[in-house]
C-alpha cells in the first residue's frame, strides 16, 4: 500500500498538479492583498512594477519595439521609445486592475468603467435579440464585464485556457464574478450554438485581433498596413446564427478610468459579404491604435506570420 501511494504521487501528472497547486497557494494570498490596496497605493505599486518590468526584467522590450517600428515606419526612434514606455506603464496598470477585480465592488466597477450607450443593449434585450461583440486587446478588456451587472443579458466571454489549472480557475472566477459565463476557445463554437436552442438573450464577447495558428489561417488581410492572417470565428458565428454585431470600443480616459461604446457593425450579418464584418472591425480598431497607440497590447507577436502567405492552407483567401 505504501508503494502504491508513492507511485501515485510520483506520477508525472500528479507532480505537475502538485507544483501548480503549490505555486497558486503561494501567489494567491499576495494577489488578494494587492487587490485590497487603496487606490493611491495600488497605482503607486503599479508604477514600481513598471520600473521593474521595463528597466530590470526588460520583458519583451525587443518584441514591442519591432512591432511599433513595423506598423509606424514613419515615426522616429524617439517617438517609438516614448510610445513603448507609455505602453508598459499601461500594461502594468491593466494587469493589476485584473487583480483588483478579485475584490472590487459593483459600484466601484461601474464608476471606473462606464458604458455610454447601454440603451442600445436594453433595446435589443427587449426585442430578445442576441449579439456578437468583437473585442480587442486595447485599453481595458478585463473590466468590460461591468456590462453584466447593468443588463439582463447573459454575457458569455471566450478565453484561452491557462496551463495552470488553479490560475485558470481564478481567471474564470474573476471574469465570471459579475454574472458572465466563460467558455474556452476550444468549446466556444459548440457552446454558443447550443445557447441558440435555449430561451434567453446572449452577448458573446470575442477578442479577434491576435494571430491564428498558421494551419487555421483561412483569411489574410491588412492590419495596420501589414498583411496578416485573421480570426474569422466571430464573423462565422454571427452570420450562421444571425446575431447583431458590435465592436466594444474602449477608451482610457485617465489612470483607472475607462469609457466604452458599443459600435454597431451590422444588424443583418447574413446579408454581409464574406470577410466584410471582420474588415470593418479591424478598420475601427486601427483608428483607435493610430490615435493612442500606447493602449494596444504590443507584447503579442501579432504580425509574426506577415511573410508566411506561402504557408497558408489550401483555399485560403488573401485579400
Amino acid at each position: 500500500m505504501g508503494f502504491n501511494k508513492i507511485h501515485v504521487f510520483s506520477h508525472p501528472n500528479s507532480t505537475i498538479f502538485f507544483m501548480q497547486l503549490l505555486v497558486y497557494s503561494l501567489v494567491y494570498p499576495i494577489l488578494w492583498l494587492i487587490s485590497k490596496l487603496p487606490w493611491r497605493l495600488f497605482y503607486a505599486f503599479s508604477t514600481s512594477i513598471y520600473l521593474l518590468t521595463y528597466y530590470i526584467i526588460r520583458y519583451r522590450r525587443k518584441t514591442v519595439k519591432e512591432n511599433l517600428q513595423l506598423v509606424f515606419p514613419e515615426k522616429s526612434e524617439k517617438e517609438i521609445h516614448s510610445i513603448r514606455k507609455k505602453f508598459y506603464k499601461h500594461l502594468c496598470d491593466m494587469f493589476l486592475e485584473m487583480i483588483k477585480s478579485i475584490s472590487i465592488s459593483n459600484e466601484e466597477m461601474m464608476k471606473r468603467f462606464k458604458v455610454t450607450n447601454l440603451d442600445k443593449l436594453h433595446e435589443l434585450e427587449a426585442k430578445g435579440e442576441s449579439m456578437m461583440v468583437f473585442m480587442a486587446h486595447y485599453a481595458s478588456y478585463e473590466w468590460a464585464n461591468v456590462v453584466d451587472i447593468q443588463t439582463g443579458i447573459q454575457a458569455v466571454g471566450v478565453y484561452k485556457r491557462i496551463e495552470n489549472k488553479y490560475f485558470d480557475r481564478l481567471v474564470r472566477r474573476i471574469r465570471a464574478r459579475f454574472g458572465s459565463r466563460v467558455v474556452t476557445t476550444k468549446n466556444a463554437m459548440e457552446e454558443i450554438t447550443k445557447d441558440q436552442e435555449r430561451d434567453g438573450v446572449y452577448m458573446y464577447g470575442l477578442a479577434a485581433d491576435q494571430s491564428p495558428k498558421i494551419y487555421n489561417a483561412k483569411y489574410w488581410t491588412d492590419f495596420m498596413g501589414v498583411k496578416v492572417p485573421t480570426f474569422l470565428g466571430a464573423e462565422v458565428l454571427a452570420k450562421r446564427l444571425d446575431l447583431n454585431v458590435f465592436y466594444l470600443k474602449v477608451e482610457k480616459l485617465k489612470r483607472g478610468y475607462y469609457e466604452a461604446t458599443f459600435v454597431s457593425i451590422t444588424d443583418d450579418p447574413k446579408s454581409c459579404e464574406d470577410y466584410s464584418i471582420v474588415k470593418s472591425y479591424l478598420r475601427i480598431l486601427e483608428k483607435q491604435i493610430h490615435n493612442k497607440p500606447q493602449y494596444y497590447l504590443w507584447t503579442h507577436k501579432r504580425w509574426k506570420h506577415r511573410n508566411a502567405q506561402s504557408e497558408a492552407p489550401e483555399g485560403a483567401t488573401i485579400d
